[in-house]
């Protein structure tokens, strides 16, 4: 009966995590289109937050322009087709965090297996309507894609939740058992995975928390160049309301180029653009009011930042070290403990660079985003010397 109960209460989670974020599509366009046509016309409606809650999934668009709008927007023909695939991430972090609350309340009841399976299956289901029933002729999808992606979120937002939850409040199955075999070794590599979770779970915090700081301080700091694009674009009061509510979405994408910033690769915003601490250049940049967020020219002091992610790292070796007993600590588990730390960390944000990455145009707008893979290699480095300064150095003799 118990696990009748979490697979219903799971898939009951998973319906209303795609409800809700196809909701907050769907309720400003409503708005939007209410004020500016008058009765809105439901199905194209549903279409348009469908497709924008698939691309905030990371599910690519291929954008093809009408004849007739080209010709009244004096649009070259060749300009017509492309895909738009940069994420606003801020629907995968609604999705993340329902999913993340379905896997706990699961682990809880005692059948977070069943739970997880129950909730990704309905979700995927609920994808697999939306991608029938979304698809437009202007910004088609890969009906896999619009599955797959949006699935992927949420089962592993699910599974992270749910292995959290069992591991700190038991689940009577195989996390308890994985448990009691550790327990049995005897010594500090039992309390390694413990270890290792919270530490990877620190460090991403931290280097989250560093990448929207900076966000939010470059938005303030630039401030006057934001609001003078703004104007520059002639937006009356629905304008510039529809335009900041797609801003707020792409908030997170924005944190990750931020959090690119500091490891020290940085981003591009077009084609043959770099934005990082050794320097810019940026060319002609997209007429998007949230980019005059963007450095026109770098001081060499801010190379320093690249000492915040080591910061980080410097924190959660210190955290580690104060949880392990000094009678336990050995050279190698100290080794794994840093390797276990920095290696998850940079894959997370290996992760988190590929979807914070993509296109919004044709010619040089294919290519926006940070450098993913020189990204995750400085946050490996970064994190990993300075959880090892902890981690290996030795402990102060007590008096």
């Amino acid at each position: 009966m118990q696990r009748v109960l979490v697979t219903l209460l799971s898939a009951l989670d998973a319906l209303v995590a795609a409800v809700v974020g196809v909701a907050i599509a769907f309720a400003p366009l409503t708005v939007v289109w209410f004020i500016a046509f008058g009765m809105p016309e439901w199905s194209a409606l549903w279409q348009t937050a469908a497709s924008v809650w698939q691309l905030g999934h990371a599910v690519p668009l291929d954008i093809t322009l009408p004849e007739s709008y080209l010709v009244s927007a004096g649009i070259d023909a060749s300009l017509a087709q492309f895909t738009l695939s940069l994420a606003p991430l801020g629907f995968a972090v609604i999705t993340v965090l329902l999913g993340c609350r379905s896997g706990v309340r699961a682990a809880r009841a005692g059948a977070w297996p069943t739970g997880v399976i129950s909730g990704a299956v309905v979700f995927a289901l609920a994808a697999l309507l939306i991608g029938f029933t979304g698809g437009t002729t202007v910004a088609a999808v890969q009906l896999w894609q619009a599955i797959g992606y949006p699935a992927a979120f949420y089962a592993a937002s699910l599974i992270v939740g749910a292995l959290v939850a069992a591991w700190r409040e038991g689940d009577d199955g195989p996390i308890d058992l994985l448990r009691d075999r550790l327990s049995r070794a005897g010594g500090a590599w039992s309390e390694v995975p413990g270890l290792i979770a919270r530490g990877v779970g620190v460090a991403l915090a931290g280097l989250a928390a560093a990448g929207a700081l900076l966000c939010a301080v470059a938005l303030v700091l630039r401030g006057g160049q934001i609001v003078a694009l703004s104007e520059s674009a002639n937006l009356d009061l629905l304008g510039v309301i529809v335009v900041t509510l797609c801003e707020a979405m792409y908030l997170p994408t924005l944190a990750i180029w931020a959090l690119s910033f500091l490891a020290g690769p940085g981003f591009a915003v077009g084609t043959g653009t770099s934005v990082t601490t050794a320097g810019t250049q940026l060319g002609v940049v997209p007429g998007i009011p949230v980019l005059g967020a963007l450095p026109e020219s770098i001081s060499p002091w801010l190379f320093v930042l690249v000492l915040v992610p080591v910061g980080v790292g410097v924190f959660t070796g210190w955290m580690l070290r104060a949880r392990i007993a000094a009678a336990a600590e050995t050279v190698p588990v100290r080794l794994v403990l840093v390797a276990g730390v920095a290696v998850p960390t940079a894959l997370a944000v290996l992760v988190a660079c590929v979807l914070a990455s993509g296109s919004i145009g044709p010619g040089r707008l294919t290519a926006l985003g940070p450098a993913a893979w020189a990204v995750a290699l400085a946050v490996l480095v970064e994190v990993g010397l300075g959880a090892g300064i902890l981690l290996l150095g030795p402990r102060p003799r007590a008096r």
